[in-house]
């Protein structure tokens, strides 16, 4: 049975926004810290994104620290090696002591990756769920993947 209640990102286009999406979709509760104005690369984030919390600063990193913070544990896309922030989030969430799963989506099939997620999730009993990835304009393919794999994971687990 899934615990997950909620899903927090940092609200960055591609990976943050996508998992963001499919929680709204699926009415599960949403939120996560994002940057100071609700910064992202496409300008201020929109505010359909509820219960995102902004930081005194305009800094990614800072956002990235709560996230991981604040939740149960840490979901992380690639396509390939985590770089940049994704990697940040990456080595916050293990140092953290938390479960993390870091989710490589050219190893991995969708379904494969969504199989993954729906047991570890089911494992680890999170309510508070922290997805991060790539940025759209570093990935095109991050949004589309993202959306598709946590659609099929977390509606298989809701059946």
């Amino acid at each position: 049975m899934l615990a997950l209640e909620k899903i927090v990102s940092g609200g960055q286009t591609g990976a943050d926004r996508a998992a963001l999406d499919v929680a709204m979709g699926l009415e599960l509760e949403t939120g996560g810290w994002v940057p100071h104005g609700r910064r992202a690369e496409d300008g201020r984030i929109p505010v359909r994104y509820a219960g995102l919390i902004e930081t005194d600063t305009e800094s990614y990193q800072r956002r990235t620290a709560l996230n991981v913070r604040d939740s149960d544990a840490t979901l992380i896309f690639s396509f390939g090696e985590a770089t940049g922030g994704t990697a940040l989030s990456l080595r916050l969430a293990q140092s953290s002591g938390k479960p993390v799963l870091a989710v490589d989506l050219e190893s991995l099939s969708a379904q494969d990756a969504a199989g993954l997620i729906r047991a570890w999730l089911t494992d680890t009993g999170v309510r508070v769920l922290n997805v991060a990835g790539p940025r759209e304009s570093g990935e095109p393919r991050i949004t589309a993947a993202v959306t598709g794999v946590l659609k099929a994971a977390l509606s298989a687990a809701e059946s």
